[in-house]
């Protein structure tokens, strides 16, 4: 593989995946998640598997893997949405204005893939004052010290285990 200039700040590839990446990335994928990823849909409140899962670990993108949520920054909000107070790496997530629905709001995506995550409010925890708002759909869990998946064959930046900030 040729080295991309484009990394985060933790060291991983943000190089959008191919055309013909992203398909097979997402043939994999029901419905349901093909939906809220690629679409911009949202589940419903209280539905998802991680509102209020408790486990230690990261939460990588479903698509193509990029670790977005450390659970440390994870907290219940109440909304019926899994919800954090910042994300694992700044460059990992990109906000866009969403106008949808008669409001404005921000929109997250995955900075690697743009697939749709959920949204950003002001109205979070400190330290930061943000609440992340996100589908569980968007995410797949992986148990601290455990091995990162890498659908697309690019390496963890320091070996194969992500190191998680601390609390």
């Amino acid at each position: 593989m040729t080295q991309s200039s484009n990394k985060s700040a933790l060291g991983f590839d943000l190089t959008p995946p191919t055309d013909a990446q992203k398909q097979e990335l997402a043939a994999r994928l029901d419905p349901e998640a093909r939906r809220i990823l690629l679409n911009a849909g949202t589940e419903p409140a209280f539905c998802g598997k991680f509102d209020e899962y408790e486990e230690e670990g990261a939460y990588v993108c479903n698509l193509c893997d990029l670790p977005l949520f450390d659970s440390h920054a994870k907290f219940h909000s109440g909304s019926g949405w899994p919800s954090f107070y910042q994300g694992i790496d700044k460059d990992h997530i990109r906000n866009i204005i969403d106008r949808s629905h008669g409001m404005t709001r921000i929109e997250i995506r995955c900075a690697r893939c743009d697939s749709h995550l959920g949204h950003v409010f002001e109205d979070g925890p400190r330290p930061t004052g943000l609440r992340y708002c996100l589908n569980s759909v968007a995410m797949e869990f992986v148990p601290e010290g455990q091995p990162l998946p890498d659908r697309l064959h690019r390496g963890a930046p320091e070996g194969e285990v992500l190191t998680l900030p601390s609390a």
